[in-house]
């Protein structure tokens, strides 16, 4: 639209004409002013594109709100502006439409020139230049207009603030409701740079989460790029969302003077590749595209099958700036607790006295510890807790390593719920709703929630109060599974379940199934609830031992290894928690697994007992410190310190603790021959245990995730010592590029594999995680690179390699592939990856495979029998394989061979 009206070469008069030549300032610009005072172009411009072939042209609205208006001092009339503009559009497309060719309206409706996201005010971080109300409202008078107007559709464009878009989003809907209407919604992203984040800074993963909650009926690209630039990320887009998808692209990027170079001809190949790749079904142009472009792309597009929308969501979608797919590979979710007024005196203390600084620090703490939730709460007598709340998460936005991470809002006020939803562009949890005050309550504040797109937590309580029995919890989290999933249109996976997290041991016999009960209702939840989560508080649980850090830690794992084992998987707990389920001496297990599942009488007293105990331990201890000054660490955690110096690397790594890392690793220095061996000897034996930990159910994700920043210092120590081995050594074996494929944020491996490399030789470019395939292949081609590595810990990132795989073989690449990671098999190259590749495709089971593999794939002389080797071996996988499935039968023979009851 834009580029057409700039054709027409219009003067001031044109945008002023006779309603508005005594408003101040410069008009011109103001393309949606033209609905008034030249409605003639606007009709023509519709005209063209109808009869270019459009199924659907847009009104002439992108700017038709007060908001954007009021620069031209016309905020007044913004209503009047869009109104007019969707009746220009429907008359136009009424007089083309017909019953065998239909043409459709959408309402443009575009972000403002303002940002709910992001401050104006570089030294402000906290302010917004509007409040997500501000911006409701002029949404809500727009798309009224629209309506009024006879638009068939709402097309929210040019997206690059995520909350902006939720807040049109909740402005058409209520839109709707209020007029009777039924619209579908158009969502279109603008991605800001070649990193695919918007310019709020999420990634397009993490924008579809943030809308994953609502109705829609598109989501695509428009703007910002040309084609080819574009594909990358709607392929991205193609292959995640559950959605139609869009695409209208400029017409390419624009040149040093502003102007687009692209003309109908060049562009209309690149666009036939989104068709004939099954990417689309709805196209466009964007910047510098005219109705010439729009006929080629009608003619390209006759005949051609459009893209499949993927199935809905079956797990938890959530997101900060990133995403967080809480799939079962996930294990559990962490949410960090320390952020919290009502739990932390230290957090309250920083919010009275107004030190946000100190105060996000201890959230910066949190993600760095491992919580991939964030709580926050700001319920406190002697607060503001929606003012508190609404700078506090104003300010998280602020700093991108926090913001990554979704947020938890957690009160019991509701009115601070609500603001805090309306500071979140990411789909955040609601903490929490409960059917104690009936199910109207339930349901009105249910509806809040998914109106912002939200997951909730659901507590356990009815009109009768909080459930502490089986029984009662099972009851109440059906009762209310049925209401959200029935009456208020819930996904099942956005439903977090919290049966309560009572304390145990307390002196009352009525509290020791307290522990057991929870573990009972989560195997029901999730055996019965199909979708649900289970969350719980877990410091709830050794209230009753505040003041031993030890004891209530041991608990807190304990019950986590039982809770974890029937479901549960999210939790509210400390992140930086020292004490493991495998850490805890066998006769305090028995002691601590006694009471947490009430396996026996007394034996509360029991652990009562061994606190006072240990208490009278740590007093002593202190005491006989009081001497030298020093303070004594407690046997339970500092016994480690009198092992081997390997065990003391091993346990150091499993445990995340970097403390005395320097001091071990320059003893090592000592004992090792070199550096290297260091790396593959005691801290690959700690990794290696974390793995076997993980995989057992005794350490959960954020805790591998210490671990892994521990891996990180202490191969950042040993660094310098293996840069000057290598200083004398022969010259480079070759380069090899490593990365995490797209998706995927896990590096411990790669960051091994790295340094073995490197110290054999090999010249190393490390592109870090999450790396989509057009970049792997761009940095190969540019660096001349002789491998390419590629690593991924989860499922998803197995198709990503195939991706991979196949944009390297169009690039007419055929260097080597190196496959490594958890999820990886030899099977799966030779199934999926190989096939598609004409270079050779090698798995490594580790670091050492990788060394011999690239050594030999580098070889003149071995390269060959290399490759013939792995085609034998891939083709005797690949028989096998066949031979297995053919005994097993088809779908529809299986279905031929049910059970006949009549």
């Amino acid at each position: 639209m834009g580029t057409m009206i700039q054709d027409c070469r219009l003067t001031e008069a044109d945008f002023r004409g006779r309603l508005f030549r005594d408003v101040p300032g410069q008009m011109k610009g103001n393309n949606d002013v033209l609905n008034l005072t030249r409605p003639d172009i606007i009709s023509d411009i519709h005209r063209k594109y109808l009869e270019a072939g459009a199924d659907i042209i847009e009104t002439n609205t992108f700017s038709s709100q007060r908001i954007s208006q009021a620069d031209y001092h016309l905020e007044a009339h913004s209503r009047e502006i869009a109104r007019q503009g969707a009746v220009l559009a429907k008359e136009a497309a009424r007089r083309f439409s017909t019953d065998a060719w239909p043409r459709f309206v959408a309402g443009s409706i575009g972000p403002t020139n303002k940002t709910c996201s992001l401050s104006p005010d570089v030294s402000s971080p906290a302010a917004r230049a509007m409040t997500y109300d501000e911006l409701l409202a002029a949404y809500v008078e727009q798309a009224e207009a629209l309506i009024d107007g006879g638009v068939d559709l709402f097309l929210i464009e040019t997206i690059f603030d995520t909350l902006n878009a939720k807040c049109a989003i909740d402005a058409c809907n209520q839109t709707m409701a209020s007029r009777g209407a039924a619209l579908p919604i158009m969502l279109s992203v603008t991605v800001s740079d070649l990193a695919g984040r918007t310019l709020s800074g999420q990634t397009l993963e993490a924008f579809l989460a943030s809308v994953s909650c609502y109705d829609i009926f598109s989501v695509g690209l428009n703007c910002s790029f040309g084609a080819r630039q574009m594909k990358p990320y709607l392929k991205q887009l193609a292959q995640k969302a559950p959605y139609y998808i869009s695409a209208y692209p400029n017409a390419g990027l624009p040149n040093s003077m502003g102007e687009y170079d692209e003309t109908v001809e060049s562009m209309s190949p690149q666009i036939a590749e989104f068709v004939d790749e099954g990417l689309v079904n709805i196209l466009g142009g964007c910047c510098g595209t005219t109705d010439a472009f729009i006929r080629s792309y009608y003619q390209l597009s006759q005949g051609k099958r459009p893209h499949v929308p993927q199935p809905k969501p079956r797990t938890l979608w959530l997101s900060g700036l990133e995403l967080l797919d809480v799939t079962p590979e996930v294990n559990f979710v962490n949410v960090g607790e320390r952020c919290n007024v009502a739990g932390s005196r230290k957090f309250l203390r920083l919010i009275k006295e107004k030190k946000y600084d100190e105060a996000l620090d201890i959230a910066r703490r949190q993600v760095e510890d491992g919580a991939l939730v964030i709580d926050v709460n700001m319920d406190d007598g002697l607060l503001d807790a929606e003012a508190e709340m609404v700078t506090f998460l104003n300010l998280i936005a602020s700093e991108p390593d926090i913001a990554r991470v979704p947020v938890m809002i957690d009160s019991s006020k509701w009115d601070v719920v609500l603001a805090g939803l309306k500071c979140v562009q990411g789909k955040c949890i609601v903490n929490s709703i409960s059917l104690k005050e009936g199910e109207e309550t339930f349901l009105a504040h249910a509806h809040d929630v998914k109106r912002f797109g939200a997951a909730v937590v659901v507590m356990c309580f009815d009109e009768q109060g909080q459930a502490a029995t089986y029984e009662r919890r099972i009851e109440i989290a059906e009762r209310a599974y049925r209401l959200l999933t029935e009456k208020a249109g819930f996904n099942p996976p956005d439903i977090i379940f919290d049966p309560n997290v009572l304390a145990i041991a307390t002196g009352m016999e009525e509290h020791d199934d307290y522990a057991v009960n929870f573990i009972r209702a989560t195997h029901w939840i999730k055996a019965n609830l199909p979708g649900a989560h289970v969350s719980g508080g877990v410091s709830n649980l050794s209230f009753s031992f505040r003041g031993n850090n030890y004891i209530r830690e041991a608990m807190h794992a304990v019950f986590l290894y039982h809770a974890i084992r029937e479901g549960m998987d999210f939790g509210i707990v400390n992140p930086a928690t020292k004490v493991t389920y495998s850490d805890i001496p066998a006769d305090h297990l028995q002691i601590i697994e006694d009471v947490v599942l009430n396996r026996r009488k007394n034996a509360a007293e029991d652990l009562i007992e061994l606190a006072e105990h240990i208490k009278a331990e740590q007093l002593a201890l202190q005491e006989a410190s009081q001497g030298n000054g020093a303070a004594t660490p407690l046997p339970t955690v500092e016994a480690w310190r009198q092992d081997d110096l390997h065990a003391r690397l091993v346990y150091a790594l499993r445990k995340g603790i970097a403390t005395h890392l320097d001091e071990d690793l320059h003893e090592a220095l000592e004992q090792y021959p070199h550096a290297v061996d260091i790396i593959e000897g005691p801290l690959m034996d700690g990794m290696n245990k974390v793995g076997e930990l993980f995989g057992s159910g005794k350490m959960f994700l954020p805790q591998v995730v210490k671990t892994a920043r521990t891996m990180k210092q202490a191969v950042a120590i040993l660094q310098p010592y293996i840069e000057a081995e290598k200083a004398g050594s022969a010259a480079s074996a070759g380069r090899i590029i490593l990365a995490t494929v797209k998706g995927d944020v896990h590096d411990i491996g790669k960051n091994i594999v790295s340094v073995v490399l490197a110290c054999n030789n090999f010249e190393m470019v490390d592109m870090g995680v999450m790396v989509p395939p057009g970049h792997i292949v761009k940095k190969a081609i540019e660096t001349q690179a002789d491998i390419v590595g590629l690593s991924g810990l989860i499922t998803p990132s197995l198709d990503e390699m195939v991706n991979t795989a196949v944009e390297m073989k169009r690039a007419g690449l055929t260097i080597p592939i190196l496959i490594g990671g958890a999820t990886t098999s030899q099977l799966h190259v030779a199934l999926k990856i190989a096939p598609h590749y004409d270079g050779p495709v090698v798995w490594t089971k580790d670091a050492a495979q990788c060394v011999l593999a690239s050594a030999r794939l580098l070889n003149p002389t071995e390269r060959p029998k290399f490759e013939q080797e792995l085609a034998d071996k891939y083709e005797v996988l690949r028989t096998q394989y066949a031979q297995e499935q053919q005994h097993i039968l088809s779908l529809e023979e299986a279905r031929k061979n049910k059970l006949q009851l009549f």
